[in-house]
């Protein structure tokens, strides 16, 4: 018995480790937070080690994983509880045109992503992260998200939308391809 307890914490494990990364990435753009991301990732990965037996039986575990994420953000969504994406207002600020190379300049873009992410709706938001980021069909990201295809390819392209009307995130998007 301690044998297979023993061979399963390991297989376990290796999932945990191989997996962390990109599900620390995609919890970081649904919170936008880092101590939110990664506890949503340790509470998601405390949920599937009591289940792991049927989580390493189905047909793909990381997309079992995902969407036991999903849900956990979601649940956490349904209690109204904030969350915040980027620090507050700071238009004030003038901001030069860097080399696309700039670390810096980088980080100012992804805030101007993150802030722009933040202000879509939560589905709209879990849409666009798991079709954009995490590239996955609009197949798998229904399944992460519980619902329909339909519902994934509308959700995602109303966010698509909003981010797009955007003015500073759709200059941050031009000046970078056109360097």
């Amino acid at each position: 018995m301690g044998d297979r307890r023993e061979a399963r914490d390991t297989e376990f494990q290796s999932f945990f480790i191989g997996r962390w990364p990109r599900l620390m990435r995609t919890a970081f753009l649904l919170t936008g937070e880092q101590h939110a991301a990664e506890d949503l990732v340790q509470s998601t990965f405390e949920q599937v080690y009591v289940a792991w037996r049927k989580v390493a039986a189905a047909d793909d575990p990381e997309a079992y994983v995902r969407r036991v994420m999903i849900n956990a953000h979601a649940r956490k969504h349904r209690r109204r509880l904030r969350e915040f994406l980027a620090p507050k207002d700071d238009s004030g600020l003038v901001r030069e045109i860097a080399d696309t190379g700039d670390r810096i300049a980088q980080a100012d873009d992804r805030g101007v992503l993150l802030k722009a992410l933040a202000g879509l709706p939560p589905r709209q938001r879990e849409a666009v992260v798991l079709r954009y980021w995490e590239d996955l069909t609009e197949t798998q990201a229904a399944e992460a998200m519980g619902c329909s295809v339909g519902a994934v390819k509308s959700n995602a392209a109303r966010g698509i939308a909003k981010l797009r009307a955007i003015p500073g995130l759709a200059e941050t998007v031009t000046q970078g391809r056109r360097k």
